[in-house]
């Protein structure tokens, strides 16, 4: 099948630039490592002989930049600059909003607490709703890995979130 660069960005640049942002934890690194991927996807490209799903093969590359600019020694030294978020102004109505809001944020925060192994195959099956065999594929592990993974990341997110929901 052929693909063109503009096709790739514009159907999993969402997927790309989420997945960066979920191991960077900055916007301007995110960025960064979403070019870099697209740079390696546009390189490699002709090689691509469609053994597993596109997103599957962008996001695997995605990781691997992640991890690569997380283990750099620039990002040893240099400290991510903070996000800054806009205070929302809150009607008395909207109480409800804000507590799904905060519920939601704890749980983002929890999963991103999870070690490495457990976090990626949660983002994989839930965050980018890929498959068993896809998130299998894009982590480089067996699919049994990811099934035991999962079971074992759901259970340390229940314990977890029961504590503090």
């Amino acid at each position: 099948m052929n693909y063109d660069i503009e096709t790739l960005m514009r159907e999993y640049g969402n997927d790309v630039l989420r997945t960066a942002y979920s191991y960077v934890k900055d916007k301007y690194a995110a960025e960064d490592i979403f070019q870099e991927t697209f740079i390696k996807a546009y390189r490699a490209l002709e090689n691509f002989r469609d053994e597993s799903n596109i997103k599957t093969w962008l996001i695997r590359i995605t990781i691997n930049a992640a991890k690569d600019y997380l283990k750099s020694a620039y990002n040893q030294k240099v400290v991510p600059m903070m996000e800054f978020k806009e205070d929302a102004i809150v009607s008395d109505g909207d109480f409800e909003e804000v507590e799904n809001r905060d519920r939601d944020e704890q749980v983002k925060k929890t999963v991103m607490s999870l070690p490495d192994g457990y976090r990626e195959v949660i983002l994989c099956v839930y965050y980018h709703e890929m498959s068993v065999a896809d998130t299998a594929a894009s982590l480089g592990i067996a699919e049994g890995t990811v099934k035991s993974r999962l079971s074992r990341a759901r259970d340390m997110l229940k314990n977890k979130l029961e504590g503090r929901l």
